[in-house]
């Protein structure tokens, strides 16, 4: 699967270049998880829309973008990554 296409080529060796990916492989090992607010936002959105609060993070992201809200839009693009690590059953990251 090629690396995703960036809006600022700039990023694009630290984010998605073929480097990157050669380097450190396609997936994070471990997930990222930016305190209790964004576990608090998942665990909203999964309590009122279920199967489809990643969905629903998603459509925030992309209003937060439509608006020009930098900060909102990676808050809920954070909050949708959260939101299928919570409903993975895969183990990742190191397991203590």
């Amino acid at each position: 699967m090629p690396p995703p296409t960036m809006v600022n080529a700039a990023l694009r060796m630290f984010v998605g270049s073929p480097a990157r990916l050669r380097r450190y492989g396609w997936r994070m090992d471990a997930p990222f998880i930016n305190g209790r607010l964004a576990l608090a936002d998942a665990a909203e959105l999964i309590d009122q829309f279920g199967e489809h609060a990643a969905s629903e993070a998603a459509i925030r992201a992309v209003r937060s973008r439509d608006d020009g809200n930098v900060v909102r839009f990676c808050h809920w693009r954070h909050i949708e990554r959260v939101i299928a690590t919570l409903n993975s059953d895969e183990v990742l990251g190191s397991i203590h």
